[in-house]
Parts: structure tokens; sequence; C-alpha cells
């Protein structure tokens, strides 16, 4: 079974290069994986291409599928002689994301069709986490018992980070903060005060992180009627 798997892999693989040369440009490397520091907000993946096919080829067309991902090749260029070899720079503005994200590039070159681009690129980011909240929302059952539920707050930082307040949009949620260790782990204690009614609470949650795309975190409290598959696996 692993031996078919694998064996299908490298026929989607082969397959992938054999389009990517077909279209007259040959991308030695069609995804690019990347590391990005916490503080960074900017990170740039370069795409080496050349043309190794025996005519003209020029680019007609090219797109990120994200308005956080620039595009631009080399010197402007978009017509390429046999031999002749480019680059495609991306340049990836991390915003808000956070997590491992993946973004891509489509380019259309010469006849491509609308809909069938003939290269894709890849950039992968893995970035950082500093503060993680598990889970991030919390659900109530409608006229259910509403205990109280726990948000777990974790720092991943080397440095230690504070959480300096709690709010939260609603008063049908009632937050408590527990510090279980300082600057490093945090337990955010919800309860609903009305669960016979539907609910949403946003809750705001601010730290002293010296990273300010990290100093405010948002996690959320709903009540609301459970679903088909929910009511059905409760004993």
């Amino acid at each position: 079974m692993i031996g078919s798997i694998m064996k299908f892999a490298c026929v989607i693989g082969l397959a992938m290069m054999a389009a990517v040369h077909a279209a007259g440009l040959d991308f030695p490397q069609t995804f690019v994986e990347i590391h990005a520091p916490a503080d960074a907000k900017k990170v740039t993946a370069d795409f080496e291409f050349a043309n190794r096919s025996g005519k003209p080829v020029s680019v007609r067309k090219y797109d990120a599928a994200c308005s956080c991902m620039a595009v631009k090749i080399q010197n402007g260029k978009l017509r390429y002689a046999p031999g002749e070899s480019g680059l495609v720079r991306t340049e990836f503005d991390m915003g808000n994301f956070s997590g491992t994200v993946d973004k891509m590039v489509a380019l259309w070159l010469d006849d491509d069709p609308a809909d069938k681009p003939s290269v894709k690129l890849t950039v992968r980011v893995h970035i950082p986490v500093l503060v993680t909240l598990e889970p991030k929302t919390l659900k109530w059952d409608l006229a259910g018992d509403g205990a109280p539920q726990t948000i777990r707050i974790t720092m991943n930082d080397a440095k230690p980070i504070r959480v300096t307040a709690v709010t939260c949009s609603s008063p049908a949620f009632r937050p408590e903060l527990k510090t279980i260790e300082e600057g490093r782990r945090y337990e955010l204690i919800v309860t609903p005060t009305e669960v016979h009614a539907p609910g949403l609470g946003i809750f705001r949650i601010e730290t002293d992180s010296a990273l300010e795309k990290h100093r405010i975190q948002q996690a959320f409290a709903v009540v609301r009627k459970p679903t088909a598959g929910e009511a059905a696996a409760k004993p």
C-alpha cells in the first residue's frame, strides 16, 4: 500500500514538473518554505526560472491570490528568448497572520486559458505564535446548564508576556482571569449569565508583548442551539 502511494506521489510530482517545463519556462523550485522571525513584518521569496524551450516565451499575466502578497518579475521583463533566465520575487505582508500560512502566485504564459495558468508558485510561511488560546471559542447549548468553561492562555516567547486586561463585548458572559504562572500561563474562566437566549461575546485580551501584533488577542463565547450532530452525540 505504501509503495503504491509513493509511486502515485512520484507520478504526480513528475507530472507537475513536466507541466511547468512544457509551458516553456523551467522553474527548478515552485515551492519555498520560510521560517519567519516573530518581529518580521514582511518576508521575501524568490523563484528563479529559465526558458529551456526552443522558442520565445511570454508571461502574459501574473497574480497572487491574496492582497497580502506583492509579485514582481525582475526588471519588469515579460518575454524570454530561448536560454534566457529571470526571477519572480514575492513579498508577503504578514499583518496579523500567525501559524503556518500558504500563499500562491499564478503565471499565465502565452495562450493559457483564463482558468488554467501554466505556472503555480507556493510560498509557505511559518509565523511564530507567541500567545496561544485554547480553545479560541467557547460554546454553550441554548437552555443548557451554563457551567463555566476555560480558555487556556499560553505564552510561547523566551521573555515573559503578561495579560494586562480582559474585557468582553457582552454582559451575557462573565470572565475571570486566573494566573497559573506569571508571564507564562493563564486561564480565562468564562460563565454565561444567560443561556435562555442566543448570545455572542468577544473577549479582548490585552498583553504587554513587546511586539505590537501580539499585544491584543481575541477569543469568543457563544450560546446557541446545538447542531443535529452535537445533539445526537449526547448521551
